[in-house]
């Protein structure tokens, strides 16, 4: 699974394809980018299932992937995966970097919601019209900035302890050390959308402390300059962050993110921990509001949950396993956690259905997807073509609602979207599996097809397909048994008549 969720981020790719392009419907794409403001900013992956490009929950996805690759890079070898680890993340990090082409300022988003929402075709038809959006000096985004140096850092991290690629780390030290110093200088401290209002409608943050000191503890791991690990202990008292939210983490939200990165390498205070133990309890063991559990185990967190519920359950379950390592108590409860939710994601739940593409007959057949659809009708969506011309590999869908139901509705962007930070927390959680020698995943003994559910307004599911059933030799042999049972009975019966005539003469 490893290689599917990778080469989901080759489906992903923006700008010119590498030679060993593994997906065969993707070409050379949007390479003008950056032209509007005479800056190269051709490459990085496209966010979603359209064609935008945005920093940060680009940096989110690179920060949590370098992040657990560090800590179960074992389960990348063991799966043969390394090389395609290493180009994935490189193709994000070389796109960040050329998002901060200047000191003081730093790119967060290529294209137009309003021209890219309306377009649903393939990669050769994206409209020209890209416009990019930055933030600088004079209109800065503290929580963009320090989000775009802890994915750099860890990056730099990853590439010099696991792959020995000192000079590349040494770059990407550089750039985050810049953008850093950037998100540090730039005033007033705010978030991006108040520099750039045309960001807002998208990845809009309600804060930038916790994004901050996450890079600094970041910066501190990558370097060992203990200046980065004092001013992150500052921070985390100035900013009051001990006060443990009822959010779960993900790309706009790193509070639980820097309790566990905090933890594991401050051993200075213990109030990184304190924070993250009482984090992770109140959130996955005690339930505390907003969070619950569906009636199928499904970690939910109302509106977090709404949308995409599978991913707050994931980011959730990658944190549990960080700290697990370090936190003997409660280890086991962790463990224990995020193996649940690792299950339901992969076919231990209501629907029968592993939540990645391609894995299953019973996995989501019909990604909200414009380039791997096939279609070019945006009204049509659910209907031309009715089954998806290419099949998304390793692609995480936004999963069930609150009743662990799933319709596979290719409209249906709660359930049916699919991103690059959807596959963040996925890919951590499979590492470990590999890691730690786990057993096969539910969805291997799943035989039986995916129940069909009504869709909530009564109406029928455009996009139903039974999963596959049995076998054609397996058809075959019932038919000839079939046909060989019928033909016998045929025989015996002709056989009794043919007595009974006699017996009446």
């Amino acid at each position: 699974m490893l290689n599917h969720s990778l080469w989901f981020y080759e489906a992903q790719r923006s700008g010119y394809l590498p030679k060993t392009n593994r997906v065969p419907w993707r070409s050379n794409s949007s390479i003008h980018d950056g032209e509007d403001n005479n800056v190269d900013l051709v490459g990085g992956y496209y966010d979603a299932g359209n064609y935008m490009k945005f920093t940060v929950p680009l940096a989110h996805t690179i920060s949590l992937i370098a992040w657990s690759a560090s800590e179960w890079f074992d389960g990348y070898q063991k799966a043969n995966q390394t090389s395609h680890l290493y180009d994935m993340v490189r193709w994000g990090t070389d796109w960040l970097m050329k998002a901060h082409p200047k000191p003081d300022v730093l790119y967060l988003q290529v294209g137009a919601g309003n021209i890219d929402n309306n377009y649903w075709g393939p990669d050769t038809g994206i409209p020209r019209s890209r416009p990019s959006y930055m933030v600088n000096a004079t209109a800065p985004g503290t929580d963009a900035a320090g989000l775009t140096a802890a994915a750099l850092a860890a990056s730099s991290f990853l590439f010099r302890t696991r792959f020995n690629d000192t000079a590349y780390a040494n770059t990407l030290l550089e750039k985050a050390i810049s953008v850093y110093n950037f998100a540090l200088s730039a005033s007033p401290w705010q978030i991006a959308s108040k520099g750039a209002p045309a960001t807002s409608e998208f990845y809009s943050s309600n804060t930038y402390d916790n994004q901050l000191i996450y890079g600094t503890l970041w910066l501190y791991r990558a370097t060992g300059n203990t200046t980065y690990r004092d001013r992150a202990s500052h921070y985390f008292d100035v900013f009051n962050v001990s006060r443990v939210p009822n959010v779960v983490m993900d790309w706009s939200n790193h509070a639980g993110s820097l309790y566990v990165l905090g933890a594991t390498i401050d051993n200075t205070t213990t109030k990184y921990r304190d924070a993250a133990r009482r984090y992770l309890d109140n959130i996955i063991d005690r339930h505390l509001q907003p969070c619950s559990y569906t009636d199928g185990g499904l970690l939910w967190c109302d509106r977090q949950s709404v949308s995409n519920s599978l991913i707050p359950a994931q980011n959730m379950a990658l944190l549990a396993l960080l700290h697990s390592k370090i936190d003997d108590l409660r280890s086991k409860i962790y463990t224990d956690f995020a193996i649940s939710q690792i299950n339901y994601v992969l076919g231990a739940n209501r629907m029968l259905t592993p939540y990645v593409v391609g894995i299953h007959p019973n996995s989501p057949r019909n990604p909200h997807h414009a380039g791997a659809s096939g279609g070019t009708d945006l009204r049509r969506i659910d209907t031309e073509p009715p089954e998806m011309k290419h099949t998304l590999y390793g692609a995480m869908v936004g999963g069930p609602d609150q009743n662990d139901l799933f319709y596979d509705i290719r409209s249906d962007y709660k359930q049916t979207e699919v991103a690059i930070d959807y596959n963040a927390p996925f890919q951590g959680l499979i590492a470990y599996q590999l890691s730690t020698g786990a057993g096969d995943p539910p969805f291997v003994s799943i035989t039986e097809p995916r129940p069909y559910v009504e869709r909530p307004d009564g109406s029928s599911n455009p996009n139903y397909q039974p999963s596959q059933g049995l076998k054609g030799w397996l058809i075959a042999v019932i038919v000839i048994l079939a046909l060989f049972i019928v033909s016998s009975i045929a025989l015996l019966t002709r056989y009794c008549l043919k007595r009974n005539r006699h017996y009446t003469k």
